[in-house]
């Protein structure tokens, strides 16, 4: 239903017959009932939280129109406070007779959203097309490079001990900061089979449900602006050191995640919650750990500096802040936020202060970089 039938409809009807803006939710819901109107339930759900928050039952004309045509706003996290007892419906798990890719699709909501209702919108709106493609192609052209080069090189663990591997056009190499590029497709690099098999299993196990919920565009935003930070404050803080792997991206998928279920920790209902964040923190510090000890400790004699730690850092960064923002907005218009713009305003401002020192700090600061290979 677009909004001029739906308008087109309200008048017909006079639900509203004094123009107050304000249409009472029994009688449009007796309305959908009446003329059979195709409203999935979980509208309905929202209908009624909606009205719950006002003090008449009513709900406004705008939000209803936003409703139908699957539009949120900054009042639906109003009606979820106010109006979350009164919801209809029973939990998602009570759900008979579903299919095995509706069955994942409701594991998938238990996982990332921790309120009923939206697991509900979610739920009832979900559909396979389009699908999570780009954690997918991400993880897929990362698989492909490192195969290449590792029979390229006839190596497969520890990659950049191998006085080829840090000629890949691919590689974040202080000495060819000018090719811009080079600052997002380090990703696609990985130090060994250890590194890229951590990474590729999160981006799957998280990256594939978070792009599912939220969209393709917004989880795409997040990682790569993982990634870019990741090589920016590499150049900012370990000025010698080249970077390899998407960690950047990773860590800033991971930390929203981790950070959005904290948050919204009695919400949550994803089965065994403490255990799998105790298992996600050992495993995530133990990488940066690793990292570390390869970056200062190498255990092989290398030509150059080892890749930097400082990616993973930055991406955790970037995901509890930018990413915390996008996770706790689900449906909902980010441009509508002060806090989005507060994020991005910050970002902007790192990304520009970034720019400036890549182009005059190593020069003023007489930096001594390892020659470009």
């Amino acid at each position: 239903m677009d909004r001029s039938s739906l308008l087109q409809l309200i008048q017909d009807q006079q639900l509203d017959p004094e123009n107050t803006g304000f249409i009472g939710a029994d009688t449009f819901t007796g309305l959908v009932h009446s003329h059979e109107l195709p409203l999935d339930p979980a509208k309905l759900d929202m209908l009624v939280a909606l009205a719950q928050s006002n003090e008449r039952g009513q709900v406004c004309y705008q939000e209803l129109v936003d409703l139908i045509s699957s539009k949120r706003s900054s009042s639906f996290k109003r009606a979820i406070a106010n109006g979350q007892r009164a919801l209809p419906r029973e939990g998602l798990l009570d759900e008979p007779g579903l299919g095995v890719y509706k069955r994942f699709v409701r594991y998938v909501a238990y996982e990332i959203l921790p309120r009923e209702v939206d697991r509900h919108w979610y739920f009832y709106r979900h559909r396979s097309c389009p699908p999570p493609v780009f954690m997918a192609s991400v993880t897929l052209a990362q698989i492909i490079v490192f195969l290449c080069y590792g029979a390229r090189l006839n190596k497969w663990v520890l990659q950049t001990y191998h006085p080829e591997y840090m000629k890949s056009p691919l590689v974040y190499h202080p000495g060819h900061r000018a090719r811009a590029w080079r600052f997002l497709t380090y990703m696609f690099m990985h130090v060994g089979l250890e590194q890229l098999g951590f990474n590729a299993l999160l981006q799957l196990m998280i990256g594939v449900p978070l792009e599912m919920v939220h969209g393709l565009l917004r989880i795409s935003l997040l990682y790569l602006a993982g990634v870019l930070a990741g090589s920016l404050t590499v150049s900012i803080t370990d000025m010698r050191a080249p970077v390899v792997g998407g960690s950047g991206g990773v860590y800033a998928l991971c930390s929203a995640h981790l950070a959005n279920v904290v948050m919204n920790w009695a919400g949550m209902r994803c089965p065994y919650k403490l255990l799998r964040m105790v298992l996600a923190l050992v495993c995530m510090s133990s990488e940066v750990g690793r990292a570390v000890w390869l970056r200062f400790s190498p255990p092989l004699p290398a030509s150059g500096p080892q890749p930097s730690f400082m990616a993973h850092l930055a991406g955790a960064v970037v995901g509890v802040s930018m990413g915390l923002t996008i996770l706790r907005s689900y449906e909902e218009r980010l441009r509508d936020q002060c806090g989005w713009w507060v994020v991005l305003l910050a970002y902007g401002t790192f990304l520009l202060f970034a720019i400036f020192w890549n182009i005059f700090a190593y020069d003023l600061l007489g930096a001594h970089i390892p020659p470009p290979p």
